[in-house]
Formats: C-alpha cells, sequence, structure tokens
C-alpha cells in the first residue's frame, strides 16, 4: 500500500512540475523562426503550454528580464550572444544551470554554468546580387561611397546581432580603430534598425541592398527562391561567430520545465530543426541539409575579442554612440 501511494505522490508532482505554463523571453527571430516547429513538438511530450513572448530584439528582452528582476514574469531567456550572457550574469537575473545533454555540444570551450549554447553562425555582410555588382570584400571597401546610403546595420545596444557586428569590428581593428572606423562608416549607413528581422525585411522589400547578417544566408537563398538573390561576404579580415544561449532565469516559478526545455534543445528532434529554421548551425552532430553543405561559405581564420571586454560593454557601448551619435 505504501508503495502504491510513493507512486500515486510522485506522478502528482511530476503532473504539477509540468502541468504549468512555461514562459519564455526571447526575440522576433527566434519566435518566428524554429520556435514555432519546436513548441508544439515540446508541449505534446510534456503535456504543458509554453508561451513564448517575443520581445523585438534580445536587447529589449534582456532589459525586460533586469526590469522584473524583483519579480520575474519569465522561466527562461532565449537568444542570448555571449557578450549579452554576460551582461544577464552581471545583472544577476540568471540560475546556474548545466543540462546534462551538454556533453552532445561538439565545441567544449561554450559550455558554460549560466547559459547553455544551441546554435552559432558566421556574421557576414549580405548583398542583393541584383543590385550590388561591386561588392565590398572587407571593412575598409565597406566605406566606399558607391553604398552611401544602401546599406543597413543594427543597433548593438538591442540587438545581439548588431552587438556582434561591433565586437567583429573591434576584433579586426582593436577598440579605437574600430571607433574611428564607425565614425567613417555611420555616413554610408541608411539607418540602425533594432534588430536582425527587421533589417532582413528591409532587403527583402528592397530598401536595402547590404545588410549585417550571416554567412548561411546564401543557403536561405537558395533554399527559399531557388537561386541565390542574396550573397554572403565574410570579410578578408576574417570570420566572427555569433553564438546563442538560452538561460534559466533567477527566480524562475516553473524551474523544472525551464530546466526540461533546455536539455530538449541539446536533443537531436531540435538540432536537426535549427539549419532550415533557425539559419544558423546546430551545436551537436546532427546532418546538415544539402543547402547548407553546398552553400554556406567556408572560412580558414577566426577573429576573437579579449574575452575581458564582456565586463565594458556598457563603456563599449557608450563609445560606440560617441562615434555615431556624437
Amino acid at each position: 500500500m505504501k508503495k502504491v501511494l510513493s507512486i500515486m505522490v510522485l506522478v502528482i508532482l511530476l503532473t504539477s512540475l509540468f502541468s504549468a505554463e512555461l514562459v519564455i523571453y526571447t526575440s522576433d527571430s527566434f519566435a518566428g523562426g524554429i520556435a514555432k516547429v519546436v513548441i508544439p513538438k515540446f508541449e505534446k511530450a510534456y503535456n504543458c503550454k509554453v508561451k513564448v513572448v517575443s520581445i523585438g530584439s534580445m536587447g529589449d528582452a534582456l532589459a525586460r528580464l533586469v526590469a522584473e528582476k524583483k519579480s520575474p514574469k519569465a522561466d527562461l531567456i532565449v537568444g542570448l550572444s555571449a557578450e549579452q550572457l554576460q551582461m544577464a550574469i552581471s545583472e544577476d537575473v540568471l540560475e546556474k544551470y548545466r543540462p546534462v545533454n551538454s556533453k552532445n555540444i561538439v565545441y567544449k570551450s561554450l559550455v558554460n554554468d549560466y547559459g547553455t549554447v544551441y546554435d552559432y553562425g558566421a556574421l557576414a555582410m549580405i548583398y542583393n546580387v541584383e543590385k550590388i555588382k561591386n561588392p565590398p570584400k572587407s571593412f575598409k571597401d565597406l566605406l566606399n561611397s558607391e553604398y552611401k546610403g544602401r546599406i543597413v546595420l543594427i543597433d548593438p545596444r538591442t540587438s545581439s546581432t548588431g552587438l556582434t557586428f561591433l565586437m567583429w569590428t573591434i576584433a579586426a581593428m582593436g577598440e579605437d580603430g574600430a571607433m574611428q572606423y564607425w565614425g567613417k562608416l555611420k555616413n554610408n549607413v541608411l539607418t540602425f534598425t533594432s534588430g536582425w528581422s527587421a533589417a532582413f525585411k528591409m532587403i527583402e522589400t528592397g530598401e536595402a541592398d547590404i545588410i549585417v547578417s550571416y554567412a548561411t544566408d546564401g543557403a536561405y537563398s537558395m533554399y527559399e527562391y531557388g537561386s541565390i538573390k542574396y550573397m554572403p561576404i565574410i570579410f578578408e579580415e576574417g570570420a566572427y561567430l555569433l553564438e546563442e544561449y538560452a538561460a534559466i532565469v533567477k527566480g524562475a516559478k516553473n524551474k523544472a520545465l525551464a530546466r526540461a526545455f533546455v536539455e530538449y534543445m541539446l536533443t537531436p528532434e531540435f538540432q536537426k530543426e535549427v539549419p532550415l529554421n533557425q539559419w544558423m548551425m546546430p551545436v551537436t552532430n546532427v546532418e546538415l541539409p544539402e543547402v547548407f553543405q553546398k552553400y554556406v561559405p567556408q572560412f580558414k581564420k577566426v577573429l576573437r575579442v579579449d574575452p575581458s571586454i564582456n565586463s565594458r560593454i556598457d563603456e563599449i557601448l557608450k563609445k560606440w554612440e560617441k562615434a555615431v551619435i556624437g
């Protein structure tokens, strides 16, 4: 009888853990992409509901999380860059959790105790091949007058992609050199969008001819249009990688369900959906689609910044504001 009661108690506990609603803060790109594919599968597997709260850019999502620090409303935040992850750690809004499935991550250096990496990609400038016949091959080329008013970039204060692009320029030119470069580059920029989705929409509608995006966009172009309409370029200076992380919110109401979702993100079921839905590279060993094997450019050199810069993000952004806005 005691054994039966124990089993009943266990069932009740498990049901209570996974019957509540999991709240995820994220960006438009995650909410409008892979979330539509994987969330229904997770809900079915765990007999639960998942509320995906899209707050525009990841910078906005992180700002909301910090603002709600004393009374968190989210259980999980998904889509933080490495720099934003460090900002979140410094704000003390995340809880430590290293998933069991982190053993599946190919690059062990990306494993840490606060955020779980679930995809990565090399940044690239992409251009409309129908409009740009002489594409830039380096950061220096991007300053040419022929591109004036044709470039759309992303605000590093609000976007993980924008912040990573800023880090790319610092990795290529050094901090002082990068700020001098931004002082010149701003003259060629049509506008700065708050997030990647808005920038990509502008190149699709023809408002922009060149944007900062990812090396996988050639594969996207071939998959969606049957031709390379948007060609990616990794500058001669070298490639720079963006990793995206999921992290459990400190004080999360549905901690067990949040942990279950993080574990799920490193399963083959989730990872195989990353390429054609998130247009990034999976972090575990899953087979890549043919368009990725054929149309994602390879790179020999990877640029990096000194990791200590992550503790100075606010200072770096103020320098960027001074260089770009004045």
